[in-house]
């Protein structure tokens, strides 16, 4: 069985729609696909319009969250969240202000372009992308405008967070994301944890204290984990108690990788679902 829990699709940053996504899917030869963009249950129905006989679809997101950085000052932290239930209030509203706060970072970093003589066009950007909008977009904006030739290229240099053109945004306390998640009935695994490519890490003792307040999991196999970071992952799953999961974190044309090229073990998939109370797995 191949388990892929961790894609994209235009919904936010992917570049098939939730329709395409599951059909991608099914041609890879994926059995469970999960479909989690970023801040936004957009893509759900879609997805779940499209599931063929014979595939499971699991609805979740991924979340954007602040942790402690293994230096001790705050870092950007992706948190995946499993099979809650998108009604759930308090939920529903920070997944909101999340979605807020990225368009109010694009319309920012794309102004900042724009004053500095970029072709770029923040309305423009907006218009081409999904309900959840993020750097992305303004990636392939560049690409388009010819500043840049791909969007790994903008992301190593202006859309980088060493860039004079980058724009924080205020993203979710990895705490209250995982109490959020766990009153809506959600499972939490967090995301590529040691992607050192990506910069700073987060604390590995910060995933302790967080497993004791009811982290679900951590993604171990990833496109960005290195043999030994991984190792260190599922060295501290075993540590824990906690779920170990892989995923390809698919994003279409956006990312040169495909989908099932790391999977999730059907055991700690049936870990997994055992935990969620909020929506079950299609």
């Amino acid at each position: 069985m191949r388990i892929d829990l961790h894609t994209h699709s235009t919904a936010s940053d992917g570049t098939d729609t939730p329709a395409g996504l599951v059909s991608a899917a099914a041609d890879a030869g994926i059995d469970v696909l999960a479909i989690t963009d970023h801040d936004t249950t957009a893509g759900w129905a879609e997805a779940a319009a499209a599931l063929p006989s014979g595939m499971r679809l699991v609805r979740g997101m991924e979340m954007s969250c602040e942790g402690r950085g293994d230096d001790g000052r705050p870092v950007a932290v992706h948190l995946l969240a499993y099979l809650f239930d998108p009604a759930a209030h308090e939920f529903a509203v920070e997944r909101e202000r999340l979605r807020d706060e990225r368009v109010a970072r694009l319309r920012a970093m794309a102004g900042k372009m724009e004053a500095d003589g970029l072709p770029i066009d923040a309305d423009a950007v907006m218009a081409d992308a999904g309900l959840s909008v993020g750097r992305p977009h303004l990636a392939r904006a560049l690409v388009r405008a010819g500043i840049v030739d791909s969007v790994g290229e903008a992301f190593t240099h202006l859309l980088s967070t060493r860039s004079p053109y980058y724009v924080d945004k205020a993203d979710t306390p990895l705490e209250r994301a995982v109490d959020l998640v766990a009153a809506a009935g959600g499972v939490t695994v967090i995301a590529h944890a040691r992607a050192r490519s990506r910069g700073r890490l987060l604390d590995l003792d910060h995933i302790r204290e967080l497993a004791e307040r009811g982290l679900g999991g951590l993604e171990i196999d990833h496109p960005d984990h290195s043999p030994d970071d991984a190792a260190t992952l599922r060295s501290l799953t075993r540590e824990l108690g906690l779920i170990g999961t892989g995923s390809s974190d698919y994003h279409g044309a956006n990312k040169t990788i495909e989908l099932g090229r790391h999977t999730t073990d059907p055991d700690a998939f049936d870990a997994l679902v055992e935990r969620a109370t909020g929506v079950p797995v299609l």
